[in-house]
């Protein structure tokens, strides 16, 4: 490879990376604890980042191989490594509508409970042993920071922490304006939210819908976008040739960068923005001793 040519392929991929970096910024994307890089992804996910890195990595060198081009290769590798990110948010909004029911049925547990007259942190302690699976693990949780003598609003504040979800928050600051004001009517505030919730759930499932068939049709387009490329390179090289040349690359990344615009806009259209959340930007010890001051 002469130096003209790998300060041409150099150029092109830092204008990929320049076209990528362009179309996040314009789309308000920004990465999360899974697209930041595969160090932080290793330590969190164990065997499974691994896995995923060894394919991401088995990806790019067979497109290296068999192309010998580097804004091919670092495409695929993105793609690859991306692919469960971009394209596996199904598992993630169904586990995250399980949430939800569970926090609705628990909700309406601890309304009945609390009917029975008995305090709201015997009422929580009681709830555990017929709390649903789902919403079990923060439950306990949220016992044991009340058995370490943490106050109940900032415990109540990190149980809804654990669920980063608006509704949740709902019955979470109900429990903390009860837990600081002692007042009555929190099984009437309770008997509402619950049908709030049940509500929401059943509007997020017929928009859970709606986004499976947009999954399905990304994958899909991706997919025979991938195959019909990968048919391009092994059953019509003269057809491709060009893009060996220095000027080829920079073509072939103006090309991805276009692909990346693509894929990032149907990420965004399938996944959706999920309600900005009242107790998220709350300082859980601040606010406790506000509340215990007012």
């Amino acid at each position: 490879m002469t130096v003209e040519l790998l300060a041409g392929v150099l150029l092109g991929v830092g204008l990929a990376c320049g076209l990528v970096l362009l179309v996040a910024a314009w789309t308000g994307w920004r990465p999360s604890l899974g697209w930041i890089g595969w160090p932080a992804a290793w330590v969190q996910s164990g065997a499974k980042a691994r896995r995923r890195l060894a394919a991401t990595v088995f990806v790019a060198v067979v497109v290296a191989l068999v192309t010998r081009w580097p804004i091919a290769v670092a495409a695929a590798g993105a793609l690859a490594w991306l692919w469960p990110s971009m394209f596996g948010g199904a598992k993630t909004s169904r586990l995250q509508l399980e949430r939800l029911e569970a926090v609705a049925t628990w909700t309406e547990s601890l309304r009945d409970t609390i009917a029975g007259s008995i305090g709201l942190e015997q009422a929580i302690t009681a709830s555990v042993d017929v709390a649903p699976v789902a919403v079990a693990a923060p439950l306990q949780r949220l016992v044991g920071r009340l058995r370490s003598h943490v106050p109940l609003p900032q415990a109540l504040a990190g149980f809804a922490d654990e669920f980063d979800d608006a509704s949740v928050d709902l019955v979470a600051a109900a429990l903390i304006l009860n837990a600081r004001l002692r007042g009555p009517g929190l099984v009437g505030t309770l008997s509402a939210l619950a049908s709030s919730a049940r509500e929401e759930l059943d509007m997020r499932r017929r928009v859970e819908e709606g986004r499976k068939t947009l999954r399905r049709a990304a994958t899909i387009i991706v997919a025979v976008t991938a195959i019909f490329a990968a048919g391009l390179v092994l059953f019509s090289r003269d057809y491709v040739q060009p893009y060996s040349t220095v000027t080829g690359q920079v073509v072939l990344a103006v090309i991805v960068g276009v692909f990346a615009f693509g894929f990032v806009w149907i990420k965004r259209a399938a996944v959706g923005k999920d309600p900005e959340r009242m107790l998220g930007d709350v300082d859980q010890f601040s606010a406790t001793n506000a509340g215990d001051r007012s």
